[in-house]
């Protein structure tokens, strides 16, 4: 299932982070009104733990593969497993649906970036470099968009140029994955260094929640 997807990671990114790509094909994608047992769990475990649960050297480490020129990775531009944690502790954790719900689980437990899109619609050459000045896209249904310069983002290929999709603050409304959505790609940003020790684990225990409770038929990753 891998061999078709092709991700290049700019060698002129300072600092590059390490990445793991997660897909997952005969996914069962549907609206969640309710945690799976997976979330359920370690919103249990996270909640008594707060702030503590995601530790500061961690919390540096990854918004520094953020942080560079005029991007400042704090307030509204922090990394999004930072936001999770603080969803996890005042206890409106977003439900969207299985594989969102998967990655966002993935993302809380190991205080680790992800973006998780469509495979029909983010297709199979995908490019990791930071946003220019003109760059940004729309991350929600009220058209809201996101400054990308030099952020560091995900990008698809369209035509002969790229377009960007996602990135470990917000994935762009295009590639998002709505309910039918039957296979996915997923990405997990982690520094290089001690604070990227558990990127592999993360990887694995994503894939399991899409294998046991959404349904998927294949379920694999890889370091980039």
């Amino acid at each position: 299932m891998d061999n078709d997807l092709r991700l290049t990671i700019d060698s002129s990114i300072d600092n590059p982070p390490r990445i793991a790509i997660v897909r997952a094909e005969g996914l069962k994608t549907r609206r969640e009104e309710s945690a799976g047992p997976a979330l359920r769990a370690l919103l249990d475990r996270v909640r008594p733990s707060g702030e503590a649960w995601l530790g500061p050297a961690r919390k540096a480490a990854v918004r520094d593969i953020l942080r560079h020129g005029a991007y400042k990775p704090a307030g509204r531009s922090k990394p999004s497993s930072e936001y999770l944690l603080a969803s996890a502790i005042e206890g409106d954790f977003p439900l969207v649906n299985g594989p969102v719900d998967a990655n966002n689980a993935a993302s809380l437990a190991y205080g680790y970036p992800a973006s998780i899109f469509d495979h029909a619609t983010c297709g199979d050459e995908l490019l990791v470099r930071r946003g220019a000045a003109s760059d940004s896209f729309v991350f929600n249904p009220s058209g809201q968009e996101i400054a990308l310069e030099d952020l560091l983002c995900v990008w698809r290929r369209e035509g002969e140029g790229w377009l960007p999709i996602g990135n470990p603050v917000k994935d762009a409304m295009i590639t998002k994955v709505f309910e039918g959505c039957v296979s996915i790609v997923a990405l997990v940003y982690a520094p290089a260094g001690p604070e990227g020790r558990d990127l592999e684990a993360c990887a694995e225990y994503f894939a399991s929640i899409l294998r046991d409770e959404c349904g998927a038929t294949s379920s694999t990753w890889r370091i980039a």
